[in-house]
């Protein structure tokens, strides 16, 4: 039976990260939300204001049972859906022969709509039932397949931004799997914009369109400045990769003269609402750049391991002031976890600070002071996603949307063990490092739960 919270409220203990370096335990609290599934009080145990908000909602409040936990809902700020069937396979070449040799030809069959519904409707419903309550979506170059996305977002409850993939360069794509013209992919964009914010069932705007050159390499100057034009056109959210891997970054180098970073900006497309996947080797004046234009990183720490060259300064970056939140990048990245993305954006900065090279000397070896933490990582897959999407969500506090999850750690199917952990610290390292699908009992978007 689904369990749905707006206009209504929920008992339990919840955990939350607002800032990077505070971790929130919600002990026993009564959140209440309204009917459109927004946070609009939360009551501690002890708060006189409770009693009475407890008689009013009645058996509209649900009380997580023993051994559950609520979580904000995961944030995942780039993912490639047309990908997701060859999840976990070939990881063993470079990016660049990667995407020839398996992933365009994949991308390509979603001119075949009942090919795409089919899979689009899988990843959604998987997401879902993993926490993923936000999705960033590149998805491919067909404008129909790309309506159809959104459409299955938008019946499945997913809050999702999804994107009409931009590849136009004859040099660069392939002949079967490429815009016709610069004009064309920004008229196909545009289309998928009108097409998501007139949509009959989007009303609140939980799905919205993102404009989506797939990045400078496969776009010709034509196509990125009409995007640009776009953008400054419609306000809306931008999505590309930025210097991803060594070859990604010296192409653009090599073609302009100067960083990703800078050339994106020249086209209009680094805005508040801009997300750049990877941006591996982003050097400090594009991070200055980034900051100011008050544009995000996406950071992939477990696709960056296959393909990126090197490992994100993620502790830098944030430090500089760059929004930074987390993504799966299937299928770079081999799982569709969130909790694997922050398990693995913990152990990448370790890595970085303290080096992978046995033969030189220790003090040599790494990067000092890069290593992050459990609770930042935490914090980068809701609040920070939140944060990079200019989107009130990834925080429990008045104001914000209820997209949550709930954590069963009585799962015997889970991997969650607790023994005799009680420390609210102890339990939430154990929810983090151990929650597997199984493990996820409810989870909510804008208060209605979305668990397939």
């Amino acid at each position: 039976m689904n369990i749905n919270i707006a206009g209504a409220g929920i008992i339990g203990t919840f955990f939350h990260a607002p800032t990077r370096d505070r971790l929130e335990v919600l002990e026993n609290v009564l959140i209440r939300v309204d009917d459109a599934g927004a946070i609009t009080d939360i009551h501690p145990a002890g708060d006189s204001m409770r009693t009475l908000v407890e008689a009013e909602l009645g058996e509209r409040l649900f009380r997580l049972p023993d051994g559950h936990y609520g979580l904000p809902g995961l944030v995942d700020l780039h993912i490639h859906a047309p990908q997701y069937p060859q999840l976990g396979l070939a990881l063993d070449e470079p990016l660049e022969v990667w995407l020839q040799k398996y992933t365009f030809p994949l991308e390509a069959r979603y001119a075949d709509l009942d090919f795409a519904r089919t899979h689009y409707s899988v990843l959604v419903a998987d997401l879902l039932a993993t926490g993923t309550t936000t999705a960033l979506y590149f998805a491919t170059q067909h404008e129909a397949a790309t309506k159809l996305l959104a459409d299955i977002c938008i019946e499945k409850g997913q809050r999702a931004l999804v994107g009409k993939v931009v590849m136009d360069d004859p040099a660069a794509c392939p002949d079967d799997y490429r815009d016709e013209s610069a004009a064309t992919a920004v008229a196909e964009t545009r289309a998928v914009i009108a097409h998501i914010q007139a949509h009959p069932k989007n009303g609140a705007g939980r799905v919205l369109p993102v404009i989506t050159p797939r990045f400078i390499p496969s776009c010709t100057d034509e196509a990125l400045a009409g995007l640009g034009a776009l953008a400054e056109e419609c306000g809306c959210h931008v999505q590309t990769h930025c210097s991803e891997s060594d070859w990604a970054h010296g192409h653009v180098l090599q073609r302009f003269g100067i960083t990703d970073a800078a050339a994106l900006d020249s086209f209009g497309l680094l805005t508040r609402k801009t997300v750049l996947a990877h941006s591996n080797f982003l050097t400090d004046d594009d991070m200055d750049r980034l900051v100011a234009r008050g544009a995000a990183v996406a950071h992939c720490a477990l696709s960056n391991v296959y393909f990126a060259n090197s490992v994100f300064p993620l502790r830098h970056a944030l430090e500089k002031g760059v929004h930074v939140g987390l993504g799966t990048d299937i299928s770079g990245g081999p799982s569709a976890s969130l909790f694997e993305a922050c398990r693995t954006t913990v152990q990448s900065s370790r890595m970085l600070a303290e080096g992978t090279d046995p033969s030189l000397p220790a003090d040599e070896r790494g990067r000092p002071n890069s290593a992050i933490d459990l609770v930042t990582a935490f914090h980068l897959a809701t609040a920070g996603g939140g944060v990079a999407l200019d989107l009130p969500i990834g925080v429990l506090a008045p104001g914000y949307r209820f997209d949550a999850l709930a954590v069963d750690t009585n799962a015997r199917a889970g991997a969650i063990r607790l023994f005799d952990e009680t420390a609210p610290a102890a339990v939430f390292q154990k929810l983090i490092y151990g929650a597997t699908r199984a493990n996820i009992a409810h989870v909510w978007v804008d208060g209605i739960e979305r668990t397939p």
